[in-house]
């Protein structure tokens, strides 16, 4: 059995589809990807050891009708191409994750007579997703509330976002050795990512005495690359300090770092929801406001809702109620192990295997 798995864009497309890519190779299927040339695909999905090929594919924008004739032609030309690429390697399923990319690929999967499978990471349906669920074979989500207006809800599964062996399978012992974690202490993580983390960033620094006065609390504060040096002169932090306080401007290790992490600050991308809801993790989430159609903050109300997590919106972050939150993360063991228990009970962990069946289960109809 061949898969083609397409997506583009974000992470937050590449990611599920990776750990998807496990799953299905796992099981013996043989997996190719196509995505964007420019792609944070074109480097990710390659490291994995999985066979890559290009299609152009780009977005536009309504008030600029140059880039909508540029995107149609972009689409057809790839179609035309991938119908090619289908009749050499002929796959038994297509997967989309989402991206403009996977639209001239579900295209012509779809004039190839192949079934498409397409899956939504967020509470909102991105536009490719909405368009493509219209035909796909199954729609799959993480939020049953992505497909609250598809008129056609028999072919929508809810399995949960992927998440990749090496996030559910690090070890806790391995995460504090390789970040010098005493194991009797509390670790923060405070994880604000590339995109949008300065706010994150000013409101945890703002509370630099409160967290350091915690005796037994550890904090690894990943700041974002271009936060880095701005967030080390905000703290000022002496020898002494920095020994508890750790500050680093990325981190590719998030797998072992999760499993060291006890209680974390972090925005509410799909990605990293799905990975702080594997390992069980009780969170204060702080939604990026600017996310197309706010869909952060519907990811995040979902998690509270569940009671895994505490959120808080970012324009409040200067407020008394975010130290507060945050402080009873950090000071009652009852309310941390409420939320583990939420969490477990979503199940995520088992997100990739659940797509893998819906995949498997369309290839073999």
């Amino acid at each position: 059995m061949l898969a083609v798995l397409s997506g583009g864009g974000t992470a937050g497309h590449i990611n599920p589809a990776l750990a998807l890519a496990e799953e299905l190779k796992q099981r013996g299927v043989e997996v190719k990807f196509a995505g964007t040339p420019q792609g944070v695909e074109s480097r990710l999905v390659p490291l994995a050891g999985i066979d890559f090929t290009p299609f152009e594919a780009s977005g536009f924008n309504r008030s600029h009708p140059t880039t909508i004739v540029k995107g149609v032609h972009k689409i057809a030309k790839s179609t035309k191409q991938a119908k090619q690429w289908f009749d050499r390697i002929k796959p038994d399923v297509v997967v989309g994750f989402g991206g403009y990319v996977s639209i001239p690929v579900a295209h012509a999967a779809e004039a190839n007579g192949i079934p498409v499978v397409i899956h939504e990471q967020n509470s909102v349906m991105g536009m490719a997703n909405r368009y493509l669920a219209k035909k796909a074979q199954a729609v799959c989500v993480t939020y049953a509330q992505a497909a609250e207006n598809l008129p056609d809800k028999s072919r929508v599964k809810v399995t949960g976002n992927p998440v990749r062996r090496a996030v559910i399978e690090a070890s806790r012992e391995v995460g504090r050795e390789m970040l010098s974690i005493p194991e009797d202490d509390l670790m923060l993580l405070v994880f604000g990512g590339s995109l949008g983390a300065r706010h994150i960033n000013e409101a945890v620094c703002a509370l630099k005495s409160d967290l350091l006065a915690k005796e037994h609390l550890s904090i690894v504060h990943i700041t974002g690359p271009k936060e880095l040096e701005s967030v080390q002169e905000a703290l000022n932090l002496t020898e002494e300090e920095a020994k508890r306080w750790q500050l680093m401007g990325y981190q590719d290790r998030m797998g072992e770092t999760l499993a060291a992490t006890d209680v974390i600050v972090s925005r509410a991308g799909a990605s990293s929801l799905a990975e702080i809801s594997a390992r069980a993790i009780p969170a204060l989430l702080v939604p990026f406001p600017y996310a197309t159609e706010d869909h952060q903050t519907t990811n995040a109300l979902a998690w509270v809702e569940a009671g895994c997590a505490y959120m808080m919106p970012d324009n409040e972050l200067d407020s008394f109620e975010f130290k507060d939150k945050l402080m009873r993360l950090i000071d009652s063991p009852e309310l941390r192990d409420q939320m583990r228990s939420a969490a477990l009970s979503q199940e995520t962990a088992n997100a990739a295997a659940n797509l893998a069946d819906v995949v498997m289960a369309a290839a073999r109809a």
